[in-house]
């Protein structure tokens, strides 16, 4: 019996990373035919039960955002906006009497990095629900490992279309959610903001996944139905995010004399493309219309300036899921004393998107994946009380009321579909290279 019982606290340890591979290793060449095969067939038992997370521990959630790769400079302000959350739910009690941690996870902007990033998460550190990821194309291939092991994902910037599409067929088993709205709403928004600003004839280039081709079917369908032209429509250019060299995709962009080119970009390829474009002469009178890939204040310096020592993308124009909610006030002045400034794009999504994870728990009594899952639509936009401040949700939560969580990028409102509405920012690089909030912009 005392056997037993080392060999079940074996598997364990074994399951939940605890012990390293060797302590695995030595184990199974000490063990006889009959105790290897009990012990695996344990672990494989173990394993098959998984709900994403623990009841009985603290609750633990992680985050999957890009720290490196195409996608760093708008992941990483994210990235520090969900352990901010954390701190301030473990300063007021924790979720269900415990302390949350936290295990941070960088997917590189990379789906096959995501993916094995969202494993580990999943299998190993036994997570009940993630934060990310950023970028569309690793969220469709991390989200997947969420669904088999019964871990949500709430993405505060993901904004593919597809994942509307995949929720409406009932992929995700009420799995997915995102704080951030989908681009069939944001290629609205800019097609919109083109014709607001005179451009009639406007050529698309692309970054060719998820996120740039759902981008361009909306954004064509949206600026034609509003009088434009789209000059490249009959041969779009779509550019491979891990291609030498991007001249001949710059050229095609900017060919035909467009009013402007709306660029779907992530800013290391992207200013690469831009870049080639101005140095083969072709940006000259073209107004560039870009999104929220590049939305930062280091992407001008990574486009370059004109011999004349000004910046090549001074004046371009773009667009980036914006942030009105009734909780944004409280976000900023906490941002403002922990990290100066004003909280960047998608860092209102990301603190969102944590903040419902813990309240679901919290809701539902229970720190698995399956008990977030099922609380997160009624927490977010149910009949509950309203509340903006994560602490006063929890302790209202704690004393089985409900609650209606207003957020600092909106309401928060998550339809069937695990999607948001939100309203849309106008902003401009200045001439010294830094972005600025001009206005709004909503879809039409």
């Amino acid at each position: 019996m005392e056997k037993l019982k080392g060999m079940r606290q074996q598997v364990k340890q074994w399951q939940s990373g605890q012990r390293t591979g060797n302590l695995v290793q030595k184990s199974l060449q000490t063990m006889d035919g009959r105790r290897l095969t009990a012990f695996l067939s344990m672990a494989l038992l173990l394993g098959a039960c998984n709900t994403g997370g623990s009841s009985s521990g603290g609750l633990k959630i992680g985050s999957l955002l890009p720290s490196t790769g195409d996608l760093a400079p708008v992941g990483q302000p994210m990235i520090d906006a969900v352990p901010l959350l954390v701190e301030t739910v473990n300063q007021c009690g924790g979720v269900n009497g415990a302390p949350v941690t936290l295990i941070a996870e960088d997917d590189q902007t990379d789906p096959t990095a995501g993916n094995a990033a969202m494993t580990k998460l999943t299998e190993v550190d036994k997570v009940a629900g993630v934060v990310g990821s950023f970028a569309s194309s690793v969220s469709q291939s991390a989200v997947d490992v969420g669904v088999r092991n019964k871990v949500i994902l709430v993405s505060p910037g993901s904004t593919s279309p597809v994942f509307t599409e995949r929720a409406k067929k009932g992929d995700f088993k009420g799995y997915w959610s995102r704080t951030a709205p989908p681009d069939t709403y944001q290629a609205r928004a800019l097609a919109k903001l083109a014709v607001d600003k005179g451009l009639k004839r406007v050529s698309t280039v692309v970054i060719n996944n998820d996120y740039g081709v759902g981008f361009e079917k909306e954004f064509v369908e949206a600026f034609k139905k509003l009088g434009g032209t789209i000059v490249n429509e009959k041969n779009p250019t779509r550019y491979d995010p891990k291609a030498a060299t991007l001249d001949s995709e710059a050229a095609a962009a900017f060919a035909g004399k467009p009013d402007g080119v709306a660029g779907v970009l992530y800013a290391e390829t992207g200013s690469q493309l831009l870049k080639a474009a101005y140095q083969a002469g072709l940006t000259e009178g073209v107004q560039l219309l870009l999104t929220d890939g590049v939305k930062s204040d280091d992407f001008a310096a990574q486009v370059g300036k004109t011999r004349e020592g000004k910046f090549i993308i001074e004046g371009a124009i773009g667009t980036v899921p914006g942030a009105d909610g009734k909780a944004l006030a409280a976000l900023s002045t906490l941002w403002e004393s922990k990290k100066g400034g004003v909280p960047p794009a998608y860092v209102p999504q990301a603190w969102d998107a944590a903040a419902l994870l813990v309240l679901s728990a919290q809701a539902a009594k229970a720190n698995t994946g399956e008990a977030i899952a099922s609380k997160i639509r009624e927490v977010a936009g149910g009949p509950g009380e309203e509340v903006t401040d994560v602490c006063k949700g929890l302790e209202l939560l704690k004393e089985g009321k409900t609650i209606n969580y207003q957020g600092a990028s909106g309401n928060v409102d998550i339809d069937e579909n695990g999607d948001v509405v939100g309203v849309y920012d106008v902003w401009q690089v200045q001439a010294d290279g830094k972005t600025t909030v001009t206005g709004k912009v909503l879809p039409e």
